[in-house]
């Protein structure tokens, strides 16, 4: 699914203003009256009270529509119009005096404090005071009683985005953004939903398709894409009939020190797990045994050294290299890492001590294989590659800018993980609290470097294993919950993971509601 930036969900509308002869007028109506369908869904006219909050522009506008149509289907509706300034949208004016026709009960003006309405807790507040062209902060008064509503401890579902809640920077003030349980968000969600400076503001969030062009939805080129199932189908490559161990591609995972041999063992696991066909461990002479005792599919060979890698050599022909995993940073081993590096044309995927190596000698950067190198940072192991970041949008800028400057493909771990490649994001959707345990980050790099040894392009593997990674995760959640998953776990799902990929989902039948004429 594309994520549209502001200036292009501002040209889809008028686009498909002109495309479907359509009046922006009109277009509101179609967009309000799809929140409205949403509700009443859930609702089936229960009269529990909806306090509808309205600010003047195009977003209040739409609070307007919904409103009216909450009013004609008899919920028990208070509106209120958040009288902030002096300028008012055509649209808005448009529908405000469509529901002076609707009703004698007229939407309140609030331009104080004194003005705000009492809000039980099992009330249900809707938001639209502002919406994506917000770019200042909001009036104290209105920080005011967004701070009202929140303390109401009422649902609150957000038109579009939360009100105060920017598209492209971190609000300056927390009380100067409504907290939501739910944003129906028309079209495309926003960037800012998945970021973790942002996040908060929306504990939930859902599409509504409101009709913009489909040629448009199609043909334009975002700067953020959201990676869930759908996306990832197309990426998967079956398998044939005759095929043997030989055309999955060979993967060597290098790494281990004395007492953390056991990265390696999930990373080794992982790789063969998501289906490359045979599978190296590089370690030090310390792991020898429990590689060959733990994991008897893996073969094994080990450095000159007990205790460390300290010289990169082997005899086999892999097809891609997973390294880092627990190596550690004695001097041996940066040396050895170097020494690699300097001769090394086999695509890579870089991980912890890896990268903090890379990190404290920056020139190892330029010997990286171009467009076939994967970087798979925690946020510290980031912060040493790209520098410190002020929030979360620069970091997104500064990991992009090291993306193209050095050709590689950055992985930004999180609750959404973020792929970073050249000009573009790959958001995320899989993934728990869980993951947050040691060795997750182990099996990532394994099941990165098995992907690639099958065949998969380096992003197309980065970006499908992110996502079976995080479904992995899902799946064994259900039996353990979140607090007692492990990283074995995660590589023991990953079958369930795949398999994931051609479960149809089942429709529930519902009567399509129609909102009466205003």
């Amino acid at each position: 699914m594309k994520i549209f930036s502001k200036a292009q969900i501002y040209e889809g509308d008028q686009l498909t203003s002109k495309k479907q002869n359509i009046s922006s007028t009109e277009l509101m109506e179609r967009a309000g009256i799809q929140i409205f369908n949403w509700l009443h869904l859930r609702m089936q006219g229960a009269q529990v009270p909806i306090h509808v909050f309205c600010g003047i522009g195009n977003n209040g506008g739409d609070g307007l529509v919904i409103a009216r149509h909450l009013i004609t289907h008899g919920y028990n509706v208070k509106t209120y119009v958040v009288n902030c300034s002096d300028k008012r949208s055509k649209d808005f004016l448009i529908n405000y005096d469509l529901i002076k026709q609707t009703t004698k009960k007229w939407p309140d003006m609030l331009a104080c404090e004194a003005d705000f309405p009492e809000i039980n807790k099992d009330d249900i507040i809707v938001d639209a005071i502002f919406g994506i062209g917000l770019n200042r902060s909001a009036n104290d008064w209105v920080k005011s009683l967004f701070v009202h509503l929140r303390n109401s401890q009422a649902f609150t579902l957000s038109v579009d985005i939360p009100s105060g809640l920017y598209t492209d920077k971190v609000p300056e003030d927390d009380n100067g953004v409504v907290w939501a349980n739910y944003t129906l968000s028309f079209q495309s969600p926003k960037l800012v939903f998945f970021l973790p400076d942002t996040s908060k503001y929306s504990v939930q969030w859902e599409v509504l398709d409101i009709g913009i062009d489909r040629e448009f939805l199609y043909m334009t080129e975002t700067e953020a894409e959201l990676i869930g199932k759908h996306e990832v189908l197309p990426i998967y490559r079956p398998r044939e009939k005759y095929a043997h161990k030989g055309d999955f591609g060979h993967s060597l995972i290098i790494g281990g020190s004395y007492g953390k041999i056991g990265s390696v063992l999930l990373a080794s696991r992982a790789a063969l797990s998501i289906g490359a066909g045979l599978v190296t461990s590089y370690v030090p002479k310390c792991g020898y045994q429990i590689i060959q005792t733990a994991f008897p599919e893996a073969m094994v060979i080990t450095d000159v050294n007990d205790t460390m890698i300290s010289d990169i050599v082997f005899d086999i022909e892999p097809k891609v290299i997973g390294l880092g995993i627990g190596m550690g940073i004695e001097n041996e081993t940066v040396f050895a890492l170097e020494k690699f590096l300097k001769t090394n044309k086999i695509p890579l995927v870089i991980d912890a001590d890896g990268l903090n190596i890379i990190s404290k000698k920056k020139t190892l950067l330029k010997l990286l294989p171009e467009e076939a190198t994967v970087l798979t940072p925690h946020p510290k192991e980031l912060e040493r590659l790209i520098g410190k970041w002020k929030d979360d949008f620069d970091k997104l800028k500064k990991a992009k800018a090291f993306s193209k400057k050095h050709k590689v493909i950055l992985v930004i771990k999180g609750a959404n993980t973020i792929t970073v490649y050249n000009d573009k994001y790959y958001v995320n959707t899989t993934g728990n609290p869980g993951m947050a345990t040691a060795g997750s980050g182990d099996v990532l790099t394994g099941i990165i470097t098995g992907l690639m040894s099958q065949g998969y392009d380096a992003l197309a593997a980065t970006v499908f294993g992110v996502y079976l990674h995080g479904k992995a995760a899902d799946i064994a959640i259900e039996d353990v919950g979140y607090q007692s998953l492990i990283a074995s776990y995660i590589i023991d799902a990953l079958g369930e993971a795949y398999m994931d990929l051609f479960k149809q989902p089942e429709q529930p039948q519902v009567d399509e509601v129609e909102p009466k004429e205003s």
